[in-house]
């Protein structure tokens, strides 16, 4: 009988996440999880490359169930040590501008989940490009320990004093579960092709400025 392995490379997702080991441990628990469901599904994993706080955790995830883990991660974190020494493929780059393009390049969805500042730069760069019609992929916030809510609200806020347009709003979707992740990814529909045209907030005629 033929043994049976890790599953073909369905989609290749782009995970931000945190290298906080100070942070409730529940968020490392749920990374855990969403890293073992990327690879269950046949997800290949690309992200920061870090192996400690929730970054260690979603590539243990996704190593424990035989998926495809690779990290992009600047030299001088290297010279530090911080790299997960265990991935499938480790991706050294030259600055923190290069890893966040080749994060992003060629990924077929973004996850966010809870972290720092530098968790959320790499999410609104990746807003900003769908808002320029330079991306077009799902980008979801993993809203674990209701995290993102309050970012939600601001956005809404964003929206709503006309710094953006309200079709800004389907640009991202907010889930609760790792278990939503993919189910939200595959219902999501690709972004809009007028994206740069809409990029301009347009005037609201029921609506004095």
């Amino acid at each position: 009988m033929a043994r049976s392995g890790p599953p073909s490379i369905t989609m290749r997702i782009c995970v931000y996440c945190a290298s906080s080991q100070e942070c409730d441990p529940y968020f490392h628990e749920i990374a855990f999880q969403l890293g073992k469901l990327l690879a269950e599904a046949g997800c290949s994993v690309v992200y920061g490359g870090g192996s400690t706080g929730s970054m260690g955790a979603v590539a243990n995830g996704a190593l424990s169930a035989g998926g495809e883990v690779i990290g992009i991660l600047p030299r001088f974190m290297a010279d530090l040590e911080w790299g997960h020494p265990g991935l499938t493929r480790l991706e050294l780059v030259g600055d923190m501008r290069e890893r966040k393009h080749r994060l992003l390049t060629d990924s077929d969805a973004v996850i966010a989940l809870p972290g720092g500042c530098g968790t959320l730069e790499e999410l609104f760069e990746a807003l900003t490009l769908k808002r320029l019609g330079l991306y077009f992929n799902p980008i979801i916030l993993l809203n674990t320990k209701n995290f993102y809510a309050p970012l939600q609200d601001f956005m809404e806020s964003v929206i709503e004093q006309r710094f953006m347009n309200k079709e800004h709003a389907a640009m991202w979707s907010l889930v609760d579960e790792p278990e939503q992740v993919l189910p939200a990814i595959k219902s999501t529909p690709r972004w809009r092709e007028d994206a740069r045209e809409l990029a301009v907030v347009r005037r609201n005629a029921t609506r004095p400025l």
